[in-house]
């Protein structure tokens, strides 16, 4: 009998969050299941990592659920780094990130601590999916979208993925019926326009709220914003080399001679 994959489960609206829990549903159904996760929300914290005070972990004994559950004081990079290297004591064969309340689609990567935790998967040598509902509500459903993250999963596990490559996989807001099916997709060319909500404390300090404009001027039909916007999941192959060998090539040109 082969024996079960073993997978880390993480998050970063932390551990209270209903799309961790509805993650690690599906995953039971596949392997064994290891939970660290933020003890609070993390969003947003892209690849924050804790150096300068400590890190703690807790286990959950009353978990409801025959599953090892830890919380983390520290970030969803920092996570990964103790259940790989402290928790478990052998390494996970697959690591998975979410559910997220919320679009990680184009740009958002950058900014995403549901990726960064799959990211530094990546890192440490793990295959690695982060997954993400376009929808922010708290109490939004999932369960239309646990069959196709069963699907991607056993694919990603029996298939493997390229060197320095994880998954980021977006969902549609909608229903079960209303996915037209799964599309391997670029990252969309968008970005921000930044705005910030100035307001005024009782004690007379100004304090602000960062809010802003999605921008996507990207109209191809081969991006992440595209099939999303026409119900269907998109899963972008992301690396975490940074290099740009176009832009080796490029500076090779440069004259750097005195």
């Amino acid at each position: 009998m082969n024996k079960k994959p073993l997978i880390l489960v993480t998050n970063d609206d932390g551990i209270n969050a209903p799309g961790l829990k509805a993650l690690t549903e599906v995953m039971n159904e596949i392997g064994e299941v290891v939970v660290v996760a933020p003890d609070r929300p993390q969003s947003g914290m892209s690849h924050a990592i804790t150096i300068n005070s400590p890190l703690h972990i807790n286990e959950i004994k009353n978990n409801n659920s025959t599953n090892k559950v830890f919380t983390c004081s520290g970030t969803p990079a920092d996570c990964v780094k103790l259940g790989v290297n402290e928790i478990l004591t052998v390494k996970p064969d697959l690591c998975v990130s979410g559910i997220n309340h919320g679009s990680n689609s184009s740009i958002n990567v950058v900014y995403s601590g549901t990726m960064s935790a799959a990211i530094e998967a990546g890192i440490q040598g793990l295959p690695a999916i982060g997954f993400s509902l376009l929808n922010l509500k708290w109490n939004a459903n999932f369960d239309n979208i646990k069959e196709h993250i069963k699907i991607i999963t056993l694919n990603t596990i029996k298939i493997g993925l390229p060197k320095k490559v994880v998954l980021n996989v977006n969902f549609p807001n909608v229903s079960y019926e209303e996915i037209k099916g799964i599309k391997i997709c670029r990252q969309a060319n968008t970005y921000w326009i930044e705005k910030f909500d100035k307001r005024k404390s009782p004690l007379g300090r100004n304090y602000f709220w960062l809010t802003g404009e999605f921008v996507n001027n990207d109209k191809r039909n081969d991006t992440d914003e595209w099939a999303l916007s026409n119900n269907y999941v998109s899963i972008v192959p992301t690396q975490f080399d940074f290099t740009s060998e176009i832009g080796i090539k490029k500076l090779n040109n440069w004259n750097f001679e005195k």
